[in-house]
């Protein structure tokens, strides 16, 4: 058998200058050392910050805002409790440190013939649990996890149970393009909700319709407005930019991407695919010669669409190529082709842990604890999440 898991700490408290020091009662601002983006060093690794501090850097501007006020919360209070999966421990992490928390302790481990044993190790009776587990590669490994985590947290008594899935898997299989084919995602949440489940919040769906798939209340943020925070950040010309979407599915969403960037113009690959993970690029609509395309999609799998979407614009003229999405899921041969030289940047976000021999040069990777940390406590908190940093990005 395996050894049980265990979670860091090294949190940074810090007094929430909202509310008065003096008072015992009041929660601690408290921020994870985490880097806007990630620094990579010339072998494209990261730099992780320190516990101790010793390498930090702010979260995205509109993450941090000073106008975000929340209604003090009693340090005896222990309805809230998140727990982690081993998808992604270092996220969890960090969205307990930014909600001032620390990871509810819990027991993971696999019996010799793969079995998953969950067990946890801190009361939850009558508490609003979170869960935070990815259905990241491998999927079918980490999705029986997150089931058994919530019927864990059902056997536990406790009063709610969220499972904050950042990627949802299986999102891809939303309908049926083809006769005799499985709709997973709606299997899949048919799984989670007959596990125990009562809420689900979710980051950049694949489609729109897969929140149509639970009969359970479901909360869907975008993890664009950090990238767009991150690119608003950087010394281009606004005149010189279009929004490229690498797909005719995608155009909605890199149409909400293009007006938050200035309005910017926006340009379509069309594109035919011959198979699954298998992509012929057609033709382009729109112009882009001379301009700074910045191609805009929810994921990026082997890389096949978008690495083919970018050698049509430079053919068409482009002058720079940036790859943006929120789910780096980066299957074989993804890496090759976004390291060729192809992209003068690849931007994507934490929602999928990346392996060491993931990182290459033209990698950024930006957080999204603050966004998901925040949501989860206008859940708990029964607030609404009309601000408009956390708002959606308007799709219509």
């Amino acid at each position: 058998m395996m050894a049980s898991l265990a979670f860091p700490g090294g949190l940074v408290a810090q007094p929430n200058p909202c509310f008065p020091f003096s008072s015992p009662t009041n929660r601690f601002l408290i921020r994870c050392n985490v880097a806007e983006p990630l620094k990579f060093k010339d072998n494209g690794k990261p730099v992780m910050p320190l516990a101790n501090g010793e390498q930090t850097a702010s979260f995205p501007s509109f993450l941090t805002s000073t106008h975000i006020e929340r209604i003090p919360v009693q340090k005896s209070d222990t309805r809230l409790k998140i727990f982690s999966g081993t998808a992604n421990p270092l996220l969890a992490q960090e969205i307990a440190c930014y909600m001032g928390l620390e990871l509810g302790k819990i027991r993971i481990k696999r019996f010799a013939d793969g079995e998953i044993y969950v067990q946890l190790q801190d009361s939850v009776r009558g508490c609003d649990v979170y869960l935070v587990q990815p259905t990241c590669p491998p999927a079918n490994e980490n999705l029986m996890e997150l089931l058994i985590m919530i019927d864990a947290c059902r056997r536990a008594s406790a009063k709610t149970i969220t499972a904050v899935i950042p990627y949802f898997g299986y999102a891809r299989a939303d309908r049926k393009s083809q006769g005799r084919e499985s709709i997973a995602a709606k299997l899949v949440a048919n799984l989670i909700t007959e596990a125990g489940a009562d809420r689900v919040l979710a980051c950049d769906l694949h489609s729109g319709q897969s929140m149509g798939y639970f009969d359970i209340p479901i909360d869907h943020v975008h993890g664009q407005p950090v990238i767009l925070d991150y690119l608003a950040s950087k010394t281009k010309c606004t005149d010189d930019l279009v929004v490229v979407s690498p797909d005719v599915g995608g155009v909605a969403r890199a149409r909400a991407f293009a007006k938050k960037l200035s309005d910017a113009p926006l340009a379509i690959v069309d594109k035919r695919r011959q198979g699954h993970n298998v992509a012929e690029v057609l033709n382009l609509i729109g112009d882009v010669k001379g301009k700074v395309a910045v191609m805009v999609d929810d994921m990026i799998d082997t890389a096949g669409t978008i690495a083919k979407g970018a050698a049509l614009l430079h053919q068409e003229g482009a002058r720079e190529v940036y790859a943006c999405c929120t789910h780096a899921v980066f299957s074989p041969p993804a890496i090759e082709r976004l390291s060729n030289g192809l992209f003068q940047e690849v931007i994507v976000t934490n929602t999928i842990p990346l392996a060491e021999q993931n990182y290459f040069p033209q990698l950024t990777v930006l957080s999204v604890a603050n966004l998901l940390g925040e949501t989860i406590w206008r859940v708990h908190d029964d607030c609404s999440g009309s601000f408009e940093p956390y708002s959606s990005l308007g799709i219509d």
